[in-house]
Protein backbone atom coordinates (compact mmCIF):
# COMPACT_ATOMS: atom_id res chain seq x y z
CA UNK A 1 0.00 0.00 0.00
CA UNK A 2 2.71 2.41 1.00
CA UNK A 3 4.45 2.02 -2.49
CA UNK A 4 1.82 3.54 -4.21
CA UNK A 5 2.15 7.14 -2.59
CA UNK A 6 3.76 9.50 -4.78
CA UNK A 7 6.52 10.11 -2.93
CA UNK A 8 7.52 6.41 -2.76
CA UNK A 9 6.86 6.06 -6.49
CA UNK A 10 9.17 8.86 -7.02
CA UNK A 11 12.03 7.49 -5.08
CA UNK A 12 11.75 4.04 -6.52
CA UNK A 13 12.02 5.97 -9.98
CA UNK A 14 14.57 8.51 -9.23
CA UNK A 15 16.69 7.27 -5.78
CA UNK A 16 19.57 6.39 -8.00
CA UNK A 17 19.58 10.24 -9.24
CA UNK A 18 19.61 11.32 -5.97
CA UNK A 19 21.96 9.04 -4.27
CA UNK A 20 24.71 10.28 -6.95
CA UNK A 21 23.85 13.72 -6.96
CA UNK A 22 24.40 13.63 -3.02
CA UNK A 23 27.46 11.26 -3.53
CA UNK A 24 29.01 14.20 -6.11
CA UNK A 25 28.06 17.14 -3.83
CA UNK A 26 29.70 15.37 -0.51
CA UNK A 27 33.03 14.52 -3.01
CA UNK A 28 32.62 18.25 -3.63
CA UNK A 29 32.22 19.63 -0.87
CA UNK A 30 35.28 17.53 1.03
CA UNK A 31 37.15 19.22 -2.48
CA UNK A 32 36.00 22.13 -1.89
CA UNK A 33 36.85 21.88 2.38
CA UNK A 34 40.81 21.25 1.28
CA UNK A 35 40.99 24.19 -0.99
CA UNK A 36 39.90 26.75 1.89
CA UNK A 37 42.05 24.92 4.00
CA UNK A 38 45.03 25.74 2.01
CA UNK A 39 43.89 29.03 0.86
CA UNK A 40 44.13 30.22 4.37
CA UNK A 41 46.78 28.01 5.67
CA UNK A 42 44.48 26.23 8.12
CA UNK A 43 46.43 22.66 7.54
CA UNK A 44 46.72 20.74 10.42
CA UNK A 45 48.15 17.33 10.78
CA UNK A 46 44.31 16.68 12.65
CA UNK A 47 42.83 17.42 9.09
CA UNK A 48 45.78 15.57 7.44
CA UNK A 49 44.48 12.74 9.13
CA UNK A 50 40.65 12.91 9.44
CA UNK A 51 40.50 14.10 5.57
CA UNK A 52 41.35 11.16 4.46
CA UNK A 53 39.21 9.38 6.78
CA UNK A 54 36.21 10.89 5.75
CA UNK A 55 36.91 10.09 2.02
CA UNK A 56 37.49 6.51 2.64
CA UNK A 57 34.20 6.17 4.82
CA UNK A 58 32.19 8.21 1.78
CA UNK A 59 33.80 5.77 -0.77
CA UNK A 60 33.35 2.84 1.29
CA UNK A 61 29.58 3.10 2.23
CA UNK A 62 29.12 3.69 -1.30
CA UNK A 63 30.83 0.71 -2.58
CA UNK A 64 28.91 -1.35 0.39
CA UNK A 65 25.38 -0.13 -0.98
CA UNK A 66 26.63 -0.61 -4.75
CA UNK A 67 27.85 -4.31 -3.64
CA UNK A 68 24.30 -4.91 -1.42
CA UNK A 69 22.28 -3.79 -4.91
CA UNK A 70 24.77 -6.10 -7.05
CA UNK A 71 25.51 -2.90 -9.45
CA UNK A 72 29.76 -3.83 -9.12
CA UNK A 73 31.12 -7.23 -7.97
CA UNK A 74 32.00 -7.45 -4.70
CA UNK A 75 35.48 -8.13 -5.32
CA UNK A 76 36.15 -4.45 -6.39
CA UNK A 77 34.68 -3.10 -3.08
CA UNK A 78 37.14 -5.40 -1.30
CA UNK A 79 40.04 -4.44 -3.28
CA UNK A 80 39.18 -0.48 -2.53
CA UNK A 81 38.65 -1.30 0.76
CA UNK A 82 41.17 -3.42 1.63
CA UNK A 83 43.67 -0.62 0.61
CA UNK A 84 41.87 1.87 2.53
CA UNK A 85 42.37 0.29 5.18
CA UNK A 86 46.05 -0.77 4.79
CA UNK A 87 46.82 2.66 4.24
CA UNK A 88 44.74 4.16 7.16
CA UNK A 89 47.00 1.66 9.41
CA UNK A 90 49.66 2.99 7.64
CA UNK A 91 48.90 6.40 8.85
CA UNK A 92 48.25 5.49 12.16
CA UNK A 93 51.99 4.09 12.62
CA UNK A 94 52.95 7.00 11.08
CA UNK A 95 51.00 9.25 13.51
CA UNK A 96 52.53 7.41 16.65
CA UNK A 97 55.68 8.56 15.41
CA UNK A 98 54.65 12.19 14.97
CA UNK A 99 54.29 12.08 11.13
CA UNK A 100 51.25 13.13 9.79
CA UNK A 101 51.58 11.68 5.79
CA UNK A 102 49.61 13.57 3.31
CA UNK A 103 48.23 12.40 0.36
CA UNK A 104 50.22 11.98 -2.78
CA UNK A 105 49.09 13.47 -6.41
CA UNK A 106 48.15 9.35 -6.71
CA UNK A 107 45.44 9.18 -3.93
CA UNK A 108 44.20 12.70 -5.34
CA UNK A 109 43.97 10.56 -8.87
CA UNK A 110 42.73 7.28 -7.11
CA UNK A 111 39.94 9.68 -5.34
CA UNK A 112 38.74 11.54 -8.30
CA UNK A 113 38.57 8.22 -10.67
CA UNK A 114 36.75 6.56 -7.16
CA UNK A 115 33.80 9.13 -7.25
CA UNK A 116 33.71 9.18 -10.84
CA UNK A 117 33.19 5.53 -11.31
CA UNK A 118 30.59 5.53 -8.64
CA UNK A 119 28.43 7.95 -9.91
CA UNK A 120 28.60 6.15 -13.41
CA UNK A 121 27.96 3.12 -12.24
CA UNK A 122 24.65 5.01 -9.35
CA UNK A 123 23.41 6.55 -13.01
CA UNK A 124 23.68 3.55 -15.01
CA UNK A 125 26.52 4.82 -17.77
CA UNK A 126 23.81 7.50 -18.03
CA UNK A 127 24.49 10.00 -20.53
CA UNK A 128 27.07 7.76 -22.15
CA UNK A 129 24.36 5.51 -23.64
CA UNK A 130 23.11 7.80 -25.66
CA UNK A 131 26.33 7.98 -27.34
CA UNK A 132 27.74 5.13 -27.31
CA UNK A 133 27.61 1.45 -26.27
CA UNK A 134 30.82 1.57 -24.19
CA UNK A 135 30.21 0.89 -20.69
CA UNK A 136 31.96 3.92 -19.48
CA UNK A 137 30.72 3.44 -16.00
CA UNK A 138 33.06 -0.52 -15.89
CA UNK A 139 35.96 0.95 -17.26
CA UNK A 140 36.15 3.93 -14.89
CA UNK A 141 35.61 1.22 -11.95
CA UNK A 142 38.39 -0.66 -12.94
CA UNK A 143 40.48 2.25 -13.85
CA UNK A 144 39.50 3.23 -10.10
CA UNK A 145 40.63 -0.49 -9.12
CA UNK A 146 43.77 -0.08 -11.01
CA UNK A 147 44.77 3.65 -9.60
CA UNK A 148 43.85 2.25 -6.01
CA UNK A 149 46.32 -0.56 -6.59
CA UNK A 150 49.17 1.12 -7.85
CA UNK A 151 48.49 4.06 -5.22
CA UNK A 152 48.41 1.97 -2.76
CA UNK A 153 52.04 0.62 -3.45
CA UNK A 154 53.13 3.83 -4.05
CA UNK A 155 52.40 5.29 -1.15
CA UNK A 156 53.27 2.39 1.27
CA UNK A 157 56.95 2.81 -0.85
CA UNK A 158 57.69 6.28 -0.92
CA UNK A 159 56.46 7.02 3.20
CA UNK A 160 57.68 3.74 4.47
CA UNK A 161 61.39 4.88 3.35
CA UNK A 162 60.31 8.12 5.36
CA UNK A 163 59.33 6.18 8.34
CA UNK A 164 62.64 4.02 8.59
CA UNK A 165 64.51 7.17 8.60
CA UNK A 166 62.74 8.40 11.35
CA UNK A 167 62.13 5.19 13.16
Amino acid sequence: MADRHPFFQFIQNYGVYIAAFLFAAAAATDKLDGYIARKYNQITNLGKLLDPLADKLLISAALILMVQHEMIPTWMAMVIIGREIVITGFRLVAASQQIALAADRYGKWKMVLQVTGICAVLLHNYPFQWFTGIPVDDILMISAVVITIYSGINYLIVNYKLLKLTG
